[in-house]
């Protein structure tokens, strides 16, 4: 019997009901499509990378392994499918690595950087770094690992080459004595080795070991007065990009005894991509000596060697940024230049010791009526300066002038004999009586000569209507303008003496002038004239050319050629008729180049470094000597000098003057000896007058002396019996090669 049969509509909802599911279905299929899609296109990823990607069930067995683990294990993937990841390594290793991923399993946790040893299937070791994640279910158990693996063997070889020589260098370091640090950003600690606890005079275990903290170091090591100094050094450093450039820092430790010492840090900061510090190290120097040698070349290039005052160099300096402060705030300064009375009387009759203790004295009673801001110096000489700043008035200048003169004329002991000695004191003052130094030290000049004038042992204020020495001056250039016109000029010749043989190899041609009014003047009047008044170029052209026709002269006579010093004036060497100068001169005597040796001092050199060295190049092509006159007095240091084309260096008579007695001058002239032989130049000390400073400088390796010991400048006709008495060896092959 039949069951009752479908309604129209059932048959549409049946039917509409089947075109849903079908629909579903299909809609399921492309998802599954798309899914298998995804999926080849992930394994094709995955066979393409160059690492091992693997699967691994619960249970730690391999269930999937894309190829590439024949090229970091030698298997085949279905060698490695069933078996699991400790098959492969050793048995140490397997038991290392099992407790370790036992945990994870356990806590279903990720995991990277798992570095393990694995076996490859030719037995090499290889070190795998190994990256896994959980395998979750639909319902969130953990199923299985998947992870990749990266053969890592190369760097860990690299890195361990690396500590390797990191360990090699620290040896090495500390057999040189190198002192070497290490900081840890992180720990924020210091590192250091052996060398450096023995530069710090002590050691790692009184130190409680080789790591200390950074604040620490600086609270047991660093200068008090240098601590702020270190830290901000240290801010600046690190928060800078990094360069690659090395970090340098001065400043002082405390070593452990209390000493005081100066370290260069010389040290690196490295940074990542980021900016962070990763890594500071170092090493440190000790430049104790260095920084003592450099403020002693300070001193000396600022000093009077003597007195311990200012120099003339530096007290030009101090008076020019005084007129520079007067004219930008609309103060006035008074200058006061003084000049000993009767101080040659003293020095010829007591001698120079005794001068140069009376020098010693009267600088210190200088000192003593100024105030800390005011400067004293010495000019040269017997002859002192002094700047008064901020003055209110020239009452205020005077009683200061007084003070000064109480001062100097007080009785002082000289040799066992009480001396008395007076000064004349000459003030100029600015903006008042000039505005420029020269024009100070002019005006001030002026006013002690009228001291002088007015009886010595009193002080004049610069005022226009100072005549005398102006007109004392004015003479002396009048006079000068005719001399060479009347002949009235003259050479004498001083000799150089060679220490080893005791022949004379060389002279000294200086200049003479005998006036039928003003009588002899010296060349310490007209000099300054000739070269304030620009006659000293025609003038030096003349002693030029007359000293080498001298010389031929006494070749003529059947003498020995011995080199000819001529020295040149500021003017002159900036000249640039000089070289045609010095050419006619050579034609017209026909003196041999190598036979002229031309003298310069340091400042006229360091006026103009460049343009002097190359002057001074074109006249060395020439074959023509040069000489440093003066030697240690001027602003050059011990590096300018090998930039100087010269063959002779002359020790400043200065330095000779009290040796061997006095400790500091034979530092020096020991110093400036041994640089001129590094640097195969010919040494010759200046002012030799004794028998004691012979000695000294002949055992020290000098190579000639100039001085009275052995003549005192003489005429020509003097000088050429002197040489025959004296005629030196003929030159050997190197000597004359040598020119």
């Amino acid at each position: 019997m039949k069951g009752p049969s479908k309604t129209k509509q059932e048959m549409l909802d049946e039917m509409s009901f089947l075109k849903k599911r079908i629909k579903e279905l299909e809609q399921c299929e492309e998802i599954r499509r798309q899914i298998e899609e995804e999926l080849q296109q992930f394994r094709s990823r995955v066979e393409a990378t160059n690492d091992w990607v693997w699967e691994v069930d619960g249970r730690g067995f391999y269930t999937y392994t894309n190829p590439k683990v024949k090229n970091l294990l030698g298997y085949e993937p279905e060698d490695i499918i069933g078996k699991t990841p400790f098959d492969f390594m050793p048995k140490h290793e397997a038991d290392r690595v099992a407790s370790f991923f036992k945990e994870i399993v356990e806590s279903h946790q990720s995991f990277s950087g798992l570095e393990n040893i694995n076996l490859h299937k030719d037995g090499r070791e290889i070190v795998l770094e190994t990256n896994g994640a959980p395998i979750v279910d639909a319902e969130g158990n953990c199923v299985g690992y998947r992870g990749i693996d990266r053969d890592i063997t190369e760097r860990k070889r690299s890195e361990e080459t690396l500590r390797t020589t990191q360990l090699q260098l620290l040896e090495a370091m500390d057999l040189a004595h190198i002192v070497y640090w290490e900081f840890d950003p992180v720990t924020q600690t210091y590192v250091f080795n052996d060398p450096f606890y023995a530069l710090y005079g002590t050691t790692a275990e009184q130190e409680g070991g080789y790591l200390m903290s950074r604040e620490d170091y600086a609270k047991r090591f660093i200068h008090p007065d240098d601590t702020t100094l270190y830290h901000q050094v240290r801010t600046e450093n690190t928060s800078t990009p990094d360069t690659g450039l090395p970090v340098d820092l001065e400043h002082r430790i405390i070593r452990r005894d209390g000493e005081v010492r100066h370290i260069l840090v010389r040290g690196r900061i490295i940074k990542d991509d980021s900016g962070r510090i990763i890594r500071r190290y170092g090493v440190n120097q000790d430049i104790t000596e260095r920084k003592l040698a450099g403020e002693k070349i300070q001193y000396l290039a600022t000093h009077d060697v003597l007195t311990g005052l200012l120099n003339r160099s530096m007290f030009s300096q101090l008076l020019n940024h005084s007129i520079q402060t007067a004219q930008r705030y609309q103060r006035q300064f008074a200058l006061l230049f003084i000049d000993l009375d009767r101080f040659k009387i003293i020095n010829d009759t007591l001698g120079h010791e005794a001068g140069d203790l009376l020098l010693q004295a009267i600088a210190g009673r200088l000192k003593g009526p100024l105030r800390a801001v005011d400067i004293v110096a010495r000019l040269g000489g017997d002859e002192f300066a002094i700047l008064i700043e901020e003055v209110s008035n020239s009452n205020q200048v005077a009683t200061v002038a007084r003070k000064i003169l109480t001062s100097v004329i007080k009785p002082i002991t000289l040799m066992g004999q009480e001396c008395r000695i007076t000064a004349s004191i000459g003030i100029c003052m600015c903006p008042k009586d000039a505005e420029d130094e020269q024009s100070l030290m002019k005006n001030a000049d002026m006013a002690m000569y009228l001291a002088k004038e007015e009886g010595k042992n009193n002080y004049q204020f610069y005022s226009k209507n100072i005549q005398s020495k102006s007109l004392e001056r004015l003479s002396i250039e009048t006079n000068l303008r005719l001399a060479l016109e009347r002949n009235e000029f003259s050479l004498h010749y001083q000799a150089k003496v060679d220490f080893k043989t005791n022949t004379i190899t060389g002279v000294e041609a200086l200049l003479r002038w005998q006036n039928p009014y003003l009588g002899s003047v010296t060349p310490m009047q007209f000099i300054p004239v000739a070269e304030e008044t620009g006659l000293i170029m025609p003038i030096g052209k003349w002693v030029i050319k007359t000293a080498c026709a001298q010389n031929v002269a006494w070749q003529k006579q059947g003498l020995p050629a011995v080199c000819m010093a001529v020295n040149l004036s500021l003017q002159q060497l900036m000249d640039g008729n000089l070289i045609s100068d010095i050419r006619a001169a050579l034609n017209d005597s026909g003196m041999a180049p190598n036979q002229l040796e031309l003298e310069v001092t340091e400042s006229m050199v360091m006026h103009n470094p460049e343009r002097a060295i190359a002057v001074l190049a074109k006249i060395k092509s020439m074959g023509v000597r040069l000489a440093i006159d003066d030697f240690g007095t001027g602003y050059s240091s011990l590096a300018q000098i090998k930039r100087f084309p010269v063959d002779t260096i002359k020790v400043d008579r200065s330095f000779i003057r009290n040796l061997p007695q006095d400790a500091e001058d034979k530092a020096i002239t020991e110093a400036i000896i041994a640089m001129g032989k590094t640097l195969s130049l010919t040494v010759v000390a200046e002012g030799v007058e004794t028998v004691e400073q012979m000695n000294f400088l002949k055992d020290r390796s000098c190579d000639e002396m100039q001085g009275f010991y052995f003549s005192k400048p003489i005429i020509p006709e003097q000088f050429a019996d002197l040489l025959r008495e004296h005629v030196p060896s003929p030159p050997s092959e190197s000597e004359r090669d040598r020119g």
